[in-house]
């Protein structure tokens, strides 16, 4: 028995199987990698118990928690224009031939730049082929991008672009005590706050000490000007009997 977690390119849990594997030592995580397109469809197929996925996704019967975003990158060759510039403004785009591949992860409907028309350009690596070839450039998610990192390449932040939202989610009617430990792992709960599996137990309740008296060790409380009064002796004085 496994705990299933479905990645899509470029999401990296290695920070949190980590967590999981300190907390969870009888149910080891395993990874099941998926194109974008077909993680739902495998997660509904019963191929895992969640998925980090990218949005937008079909929410039907599922639940998703926005874990967080990745800045748009423009993929070129190494001797291109924008590479003497750390950032490159969308504008400047405007006179690029485009690569969008069908496997495209931005869903960028009015990119700027001018779309490339040579022919189907079915996945992500066949776009990187054509960005090598001098054909034109990329636009993909940051995590992508590096994955797809090779020489005579490079990347540069297009900060006006949109975003890419990494999500964890998981089928509403599978939810059960590990995916709950999980959830918690991904939110950065700590192991004595969790609700799953993997919550530290309470130490026992120690014995309670008997109440003492209400009179006994009783400090005096301090009068209005903040100092403590002094103690009154209860001796009563005898006057003394003359020579």
């Amino acid at each position: 028995m496994s705990f299933r977690i479905l990645l899509v390119p470029g999401v990296n849990p290695d920070r949190w199987l980590r967590v999981w594997g300190e907390r969870i030592v009888d149910v080891p995580a395993s990874l099941v990698h998926s194109e974008a397109a077909d993680a739902v469809a495998r997660l509904r197929a019963g191929e895992a118990e969640v998925a980090l996925v990218r949005l937008p996704v079909d929410r039907d019967g599922l639940a998703a928690i926005p874990l967080y975003e990745e800045v748009t990158m423009v993929v070129v060759p190494k001797d291109h224009v924008v590479t003497v510039v750390e950032e490159v403004p969308v504008e400047d785009l405007a006179d690029e031939v485009l690569v969008v591949p069908d496997d495209d992860l931005l869903h960028w409907t009015d990119a700027p730049g001018t779309p490339f028309t040579g022919g189907d350009v079915p996945t992500t690596a066949d776009a990187i082929e054509l960005v090598a070839a001098g054909v034109g450039v990329v636009l993909l998610p940051q995590s992508v991008a590096r994955l797809h990192q090779r020489r005579g390449l490079t990347a540069r932040a297009v900060p006006g672009a949109p975003t890419s939202t990494v999500a964890l989610v998981w089928l509403e009617d599978r939810y059960d005590e590990l995916t709950e430990e999980f959830i918690g792992i991904v939110r950065g709960r700590k192991a004595n706050s969790s609700r799953g599996r993997g919550a530290t137990p309470e130490p026992p309740a120690k014995d309670k000490k008997k109440p003492r008296p209400a009179s006994a060790g009783k400090k005096p409380t301090p009068g209005a000007s903040g100092r403590v009064p002094l103690r009154q002796s209860t001796t009563k004085h005898r006057p003394r009997k003359g020579r």
